[in-house]
């Protein structure tokens, strides 16, 4: 059913691509209903236009907050062509019919970036600021004229002036029922995008909510597999910036976010290497290219096709001992001119300069046919207990630190083994926690550690003392786990009958 626009309502914010709309419109003998700012842009434009007052009987008041919120605007833009009683009611209070909404919204979103950057505008005043850019006859307006698109078209939003433009000089003003219902659709998510950021302002990001609203969402290559498709809500801009490489693909995504999550976890310099979300590599050192070698040595084979993370600079020596083997992506927060060139030479490598270290408080996951919603696992332990038959060395505590760490970014069960602030042996993704510290020493002897004077981490407690002295059989002497067993004395006996350290931290580290 297609309906020929003879009136339009247009208020917007923004002014920028509405001059050639208004044109087209006077063009073709529109009348032009609109307030304040927008009235004086359009009749700067030497366009004629009826300001909303005339309809209303009401100025603009309490500082601009009321303008729109009217009857004889609601009725203009509601009320039903086809029902006889809406008609005659519009006659009888001298309601004109609305055919087009033209309508944006205060920029809220953008004001709160805006405050947030600026240390001045901060506290009371801040917030009065941003109360303001909270938009009430707008979305009003929007909702209404989305609620009526069988006879009112509505343009929410800037983007979408070039198809009404064409709209317009190729129909004449005329416009389809499959038309206006398709531009309801996006004006509905133009406000229910504006709800969903006004209610993540209101709700400390502490609090645990599903609310996300993405408005570009990115569609990827393909899913974890070629025949799943997938898409990236989210801004990677504030991240990261891409140096080189091609796109980066669902995969890529979710190493990525494993690496920048290990990585966000020291100070000192480190270089880690990511695998299917699992670290297989990394080390501390005094420089990068040190970290480097380390890291790599730790499970040389696995690195093939990895994700590479460091939080120094990658110089050319660095850069050098890299290009020497292959990977998928390397992210670092500098980049020495000559190191990049040199690991540019190869075109499909991905090349992420990081900006930011985003902090996350939630995590989402798909389940079922819900959403799960839980806190980030943050810290790495509540308590440092020694509870072996000795304290650690320092030496010990520090790797014990190092490793506790790393275990918290492997998925369980899982067990790392450390010697020199350097992961020589790991398992991780078993159904038992002894089969996860088998892989984990067989890694070890597979490169030639010596196990000696090494510690353990494990994401989980120990129900028995069997990894305790597999550990200690092959070398370890040292171990930190989260405690809360029933069995715990059985670990901690066995550590004090050889004389090994162990530490209880109070704070379990599982990833499913």
């Amino acid at each position: 059913m297609n309906k020929k626009i003879q009136s339009a309502l247009i208020s917007v914010f923004y002014k920028e691509g509405l001059e050639t709309i208004v044109q087209e419109l006077s063009r073709l003998g529109v009348t032009i209903y609109s307030t304040g700012g927008t009235q004086s842009f359009m009749e700067g434009l030497g366009i004629k236009v009826t300001p909303v007052e005339n309809l209303t009987s009401y100025p603009s008041i309490l500082g601009g907050r009321v303008k729109t919120l009217h009857p004889s605007v609601f009725g203009g833009i509601l009320g039903k062509r086809d029902d006889e009683t809406h008609m005659a009611e519009m006659k009888q209070y001298k309601i004109p019919e609305i055919d087009l909404v033209i309508v944006d919204l205060y920029p809220f979103e953008e004001t709160v970036a805006a405050v947030s950057s600026s240390p001045s505008s901060g506290g009371g005043q801040g917030e009065a600021t941003i109360v303001e850019k909270i938009d009430i006859g707008g979305p009003s307006m929007i909702r209404g004229a989305a609620k009526n698109f069988r006879d009112v078209v509505v343009i929410a939003a800037k983007k979408d002036y070039p198809e009404l433009e064409t709209l317009l000089k190729e129909q004449n003003g005329e416009t389809s029922l499959e038309q206006r219902k398709a531009f309801a659709a996006k004006a509905f998510e133009v406000v229910a995008h504006y709800d969903v950021v006004i209610a993540k302002y209101f709700n400390p990001s502490d609090s645990l909510y599903f609310l996300e609203s993405v408005t570009d969402p990115k569609p990827l290559r393909y899913g974890e597999n070629p025949h799943q498709t997938a898409v990236f809500y989210g801004d990677l801009n504030p991240v990261f910036d891409q140096l080189s490489g091609k796109e980066l693909s669902y995969n890529n995504l979710v190493d990525v976010d494993a690496a920048v999550q290990i990585i966000n976890e020291f100070t000192s310099t480190i270089f880690g290497i990511i695998k299917h979300t699992n670290v297989c590599g990394i080390a501390q050192r005094e420089t990068v290219k040190e970290s480097w070698c380390a890291a790599l040595a730790g499970d040389p084979e696995s690195a093939f096709g990895g994700v590479l993370v460091c939080n120094g600079t990658i110089d050319n020596a660095t850069a050098g001992a890299i290009n020497e083997i292959f990977f998928e992506v390397l992210i670092a927060p500098a980049f020495d001119e000559d190191a990049l060139a040199l690991l540019k030479l190869k075109k499909n490598r991905i090349l992420l300069q990081l900006k930011s270290h985003p902090r996350v408080n939630e995590q989402y996951k798909s389940i079922l046919n819900g959403v799960l919603v839980q806190g980030m696992d943050e810290g790495s332990y509540t308590e440092w207990r020694e509870a072996g038959g000795r304290n650690s060395t320092d030496a010990e505590k520090e790797d014990m630190i190092f490793a506790n760490l790393i275990c918290k970014h492997l998925k369980s069960n899982a067990i790392v083994l450390v010697k020199n602030k350097q992961l020589i042996g790991k398992g991780c993704g078993q159904t038992s926690r002894i089969d996860s510290l088998r892989q984990a020493i067989e890694k070890a002897k597979q490169f030639n550690f010596d196990l000696k004077g090494a510690v353990m981490a494990s994401d989980a407690f120990f129900p028995f003392n069997d990894c305790v002295k597999m550990g200690h059989e092959a070398g370890i002497t040292a171990f930190i786990q989260p405690g809360g067993s029933i069995r715990d004395n059985d670990s901690i006996d066995y550590c004090k009958q050889h004389n090994l350290a162990m530490v209880m931290t109070g704070m379990r580290h599982f990833k499913h």
